[in-house]
């Protein structure tokens, strides 16, 4: 039995883990905009990944969730920032038992979309690739074996949770249900916001960044502190999860970088305030001092202020 489910958006996140799900018979909409919209419509999506390459043709793609209607899972890939927008765009796509689930970096999504959809219909999700639009239709992974993680925000074990598990394993993509979805999300951050942000400051390539002595050691303390602060927070991280973390870095390719950091570079606005201002900011509430992220922090705010034309506010 088919899935009816809805990408918010078609970027390196959604464009591929959608592209796999509509590979394998699901039926997926992508929501989009511009000329990616218009290539995805006029030539399909292309996925060019380390794990193979596919082409959806045709696409079923739109900038205008209200002429699709509900459907039953909606994935939210967009960047953390442009989550207030998505979820004014998504409401079309919420019935009464839509699931919604995003694989955004960070910690705060769920709580941001239970606030405003229901917590009944939102659960916790995270993914592991590297993942990128190249051109427009155009989607391009780095890494082998990307990977999906859910859960329900209680940790109960669902059927829906199940079901979509299912799918993404139909498709090609390892997927698990997370024994505690808050911890695994807090074990992403843990990699993901120390791997963004030393890369964004030292504008280096992780081959370079984990091969420095010098920085290495500001990548190991950044990540050892998200550990702390997860903790202080009654978060129950593991506490090999800095090994591992590091372990992850070792093994991707030495030219990788973080889509943070790769905003950063190019004047985009970026995921700062997800990824290393959500951490001082929780580190704030639970007492806990955060150095090595206030360090990081301080050196992006200004590229980010400035791409951002001094609009947004640091902490919104």
């Amino acid at each position: 039995m088919t899935m009816r489910v809805a990408i918010v958006a078609a970027g390196g996140v959604g464009g591929y883990f959608g592209a796999r799900l509509a590979r394998a018979g699901e039926e997926v909409v992508f929501v989009a905009r511009g000329e990616h919209l218009r290539a995805i419509r006029e030539r399909g999506l292309r996925v060019e990944s380390a794990d193979g390459d596919l082409l959806v043709q045709p696409a079923h793609a739109t900038d205008d969730p209200a002429t699709v209607g509900p459907v039953e899972v909606v994935l939210v890939a967009v960047k953390g920032w442009q989550l207030p927008d998505a979820i004014a765009t998504m409401r079309p796509l919420v019935g009464s038992e839509t699931l919604v689930v995003p694989l955004l970096n960070g910690v705060e999504a769920p709580d941001q979309l239970a606030a405003a959809l229901g917590s009944e219909r939102v659960a916790g999700g995270l993914c592991g690739l590297f993942g990128e639009v190249v051109a427009p239709g155009h989607i391009r992974n780095l890494q082998p074996h990307p990977f999906v993680a859910v859960g329900e925000l209680d940790n109960a074990r669902s059927e829906r949770i199940e079901r979509l598990r299912d799918s993404f394993e139909r498709a090609g993509v390892r997927a698990d249900i997370a024994a505690d979805i808050r911890a695994a999300l807090w074990e992403k951050l843990l990699f993901v916001g120390p791997f963004g942000a030393v890369g964004a400051v030292t504008r280096a390539s992780i081959g370079v960044v984990r091969d420095l002595p010098e920085t290495r050691a500001l990548l190991e303390g950044a990540m050892a502190e998200v550990g702390v602060v997860a903790r202080a927070r009654g978060i129950a991280v593991a506490e090999g999860a800095v090994a591992a973390a590091l372990a992850r870095v070792d093994g991707s390719p030495a030219g990788a970088t973080a889509s943070m950091q790769r905003d950063i570079m190019a004047g985009r606005p970026s995921e700062l305030e997800a990824q290393v201002g959500a951490v001082v900011r929780a580190g704030e509430k639970a007492g806990v001092a955060t150095p090595f992220h206030r360090y990081l922090y301080a050196c992006l705010l200004p590229q980010e202020r400035a791409a951002r034309g001094d609009a947004g506010e640091a902490g919104s």
